[in-house]
């Protein structure tokens, strides 16, 4: 187990859809395990494997004293019911901004294993598990973020220590519309 460098926003590989995970193999419980150590050491809720820069379906999380990972997830929402609160992002430090999500999920996926699996998640849990998908779909939290607020984001962005003017990073609108997840940009 290793801690890695975290990928920023800029990077190509946060804005690539990861490939399904098809090998359950020592390599990928290696990954597992490079993602909760990297995730706890930074303090995260969560991590996915792209901001290691592995394009792989999978991410770990650590939400209320639950840790766990979950490979190729395939969510669904039990109801409309949305949460609309402050978050942040490992691939974007120090920067935390109100995004709406569904309050409930329902995320269907595989272990380590390739034992079937299934997290229900409410509040954080299911804010943690639809931005850690996003991150396997090429979508940052950014991206679900109506104008104004992306404008105030990059704001800060650019103000940030972290940030390189020379590698500016691309914006894009959540391929997500109303229809799909009940929730605006």
């Amino acid at each position: 187990m290793t801690v890695q460098p975290i990928r920023l926003f800029g990077d190509p590989v946060l804005r690539t859809p990861a490939d399904p995970v098809v090998d359950f193999d020592k390599e990928l419980r290696n990954l597992v395990r490079d993602l909760v150590e990297t995730m706890q050491d930074e303090g995260g809720a969560g991590l996915a494997a792209p901001q290691l820069g592995v394009g792989l379906r999978v991410f770990t999380f650590d939400v209320d004293d639950v840790v766990g990972h979950i490979v190729n997830p395939v969510l669904s929402f039990p109801d409309e019911e949305e949460q609309d609160g402050p978050e942040g992002c490992l691939s974007i430090p120090g920067i935390y901004i109100d995004t709406k999500r569904r309050q409930n999920v329902v995320a269907n996926g595989f272990n380590e294993h390739g034992d079937p699996i299934q997290l229900v998640g409410t509040g954080l849990m299911s804010r943690c598990v639809q931005h850690e998908t996003d991150h396997l779909d090429g979508v940052l939290f950014l991206d679900r973020l109506d104008a104004a607020s992306r404008k105030d984001a990059m704001k800060q962005i650019r103000a940030a220590e972290w940030y390189d003017a020379a590698k500016p990073p691309l914006i894009k609108e959540s391929p997500h519309g109303r229809g799909i997840f009940g929730l605006g940009r």
